[in-house]
């Protein structure tokens, strides 16, 4: 069963799933940390409320995040082929996971910003700190061990969507597990790629926490 083909096979899955997380890791919090912080900068008890900004962006985080993944991938099939040339494969699945991943990460840091004492933005303020000062000096330094248990969190969460992607063409272990262990009715392999995924996971999962208490003050 396991021959040197199926080793190979899954050696590859392995490759492409940790590609599309990573990946889409990275560009989902290039868009969805921005996102995060400007809802904490306009909100209401924001430093520069901005109602209907904030509004227009609450609506669509939240319509992106009602969205089903496996829906969201078809209905975005269409700019998926735009921007890569296909629909099928790791690079095309990645389109539609950092679409259904940012708006996810966008309320992470949200809640992780507003975890800050606010006497910490008061205090900032009234040295005069400016709304980016503000950002770069008190909202990420202070809510760091939470935006970094927030992103174990969003790494994991990708890592099932890119699994759940299989089942319309992505690649990685969970296009193995469907093809194979599904569709073949190949029991081992379907074993071997949810224990490898459930390993990965717990990777990410613990390297994360670990991180984030290492950073946390209240630990120190």
């Amino acid at each position: 069963m396991f021959s040197q083909t199926v080793i190979n096979m899954i050696g590859r899955g392995i490759g492409e799933t940790l590609y599309m997380t990573l990946f889409s890791t990275l560009l989902a919090y290039i868009i969805g940390l921005p996102m995060g912080v400007v809802m904490i900068l306009t909100d209401k008890d924001g430093i520069r409320p901005m109602f209907y900004l904030n509004k227009v962006l609450d609506i669509i985080i939240n319509i992106l995040r009602s969205i089903p993944f496996l829906i969201l991938m078809i209905l975005v099939l269409p700019l998926t082929r735009l921007i890569v040339g296909t629909t099928i494969g790791s690079t095309a699945t990645v389109v539609s996971l950092v679409i259904a991943a940012a708006p996810f990460i966008a309320r992470l840091v949200e809640s992780s910003i507003k975890e800050v004492d606010f006497g910490v933005i008061e205090a900032a303020q009234s040295m005069g700190a400016s709304p980016f000062e503000i950002i770069y000096k008190v909202f990420l330094p202070e809510a760091k061990p939470s935006l970094i248990v927030g992103s174990a969190i969003a790494v994991t969460t990708i890592l099932s969507y890119s699994a759940m992607a299989g089942i319309l063409g992505g690649g990685g272990l969970g296009a193995i597990a469907i093809n194979y262990g599904w569709y073949r009715y190949e029991t081992e392999i379907m074993i071997v790629t949810v224990v490898l995924l459930v390993i990965i996971v717990q990777i990410f999962q613990e390297t994360g926490m670990r991180l984030a208490k290492k950073l946390d003050k209240r630990f120190k």
